[in-house]
């Protein structure tokens, strides 16, 4: 079964509109492990709009399922991870003014940089994720450069799909999804997923990419439980995932 990692920054943004601890994003991290998701992600920004740089070190006492924080790997973001040692760090190229992430790496552009702090978290038995756009030569290097697993920008998959009106337009918006996951197949690398995904879309998406381990939903999750719930949700997430 594909794992749900239910991303949590919009909680936080909700707490931070009126400064106090409303929702308690502990509290909401315990309830979503209960209503049986198997991980919790959080993307601290250099600003803190939303998740808070101590949200994170608080969290890993409170997670008991796989931790995973993601974000730029600029020094603060690498020392945060190297203090906290979540179960895994997903590296995103997020600008510092990005409303949300908007590309994948360049694995070839910037092959130095992401080995160098991929070994470094590898060097602390952290695993390793990179984000990165359904492209195979950008997957092969992803490899080369050590990753654990990638984790596919789906944006244009989401955008796509909810435009389609047919099975012709539905295997459109995934096709180049196919191609990427069998070339991480193809050098082992682990798959995960993310970005605009919901209810509405991925279902689909997890029966057509191979060895899909992971997908990180935060956005649309928390506005679908804003009129089912958010047990309601994170089972309706699950059952599409079996």
């Amino acid at each position: 079964m594909t794992k749900l990692s239910v991303n949590i920054n919009k909680i936080a943004t909700l707490r931070n509109a009126r400064g106090g601890n409303m929702p308690n994003l502990l509290k909401v991290s315990t309830d979503i492990e209960n209503f049986g998701a198997q991980g919790i992600t959080i993307h601290p920004r250099p600003d803190e709009r939303h998740i808070k740089y101590n949200d994170a070190r608080d969290l890993k006492s409170i997670v008991k399922t796989e931790y995973n924080i993601e974000g730029n790997p600029n020094p603060k973001f690498i020392d945060l991870v190297l203090e906290v040692k979540p179960t895994q760090v997903t590296l995103v190229p997020d600008a510092i003014d990005a409303i949300t992430s908007n590309a994948g790496w360049d694995t070839i552009k910037h092959y130095d940089f992401l080995k160098e702090v991929i070994d470094t978290f590898k060097r602390n038995g952290i695993r390793t994720s990179i984000f990165v756009d359904p492209s195979s030569k950008i997957i092969e290097n992803a490899a080369k450069i050590g990753t654990d697993r990638i984790e596919l920008y789906t944006e244009s998959y989401t955008h796509d799909y909810n435009l389609a009106t047919n099975e012709e337009e539905k295997h459109k918006a995934i096709e180049a999804f196919i191609v990427a996951a069998k070339t991480a197949n193809s050098v082992a690398l682990g798959i995960n997923a993310g970005h605009d995904l919901s209810l509405n879309n991925i279902k689909y998406f997890k029966d057509n990419i191979p060895n899909l381990l992971e997908v990180s939903i935060g956005h649309a999750l928390i506005c679908e439980s804003l009129y089912f719930g958010l047990e309601n949700v994170v089972n309706m997430y699950l059952n599409k995932l079996k």
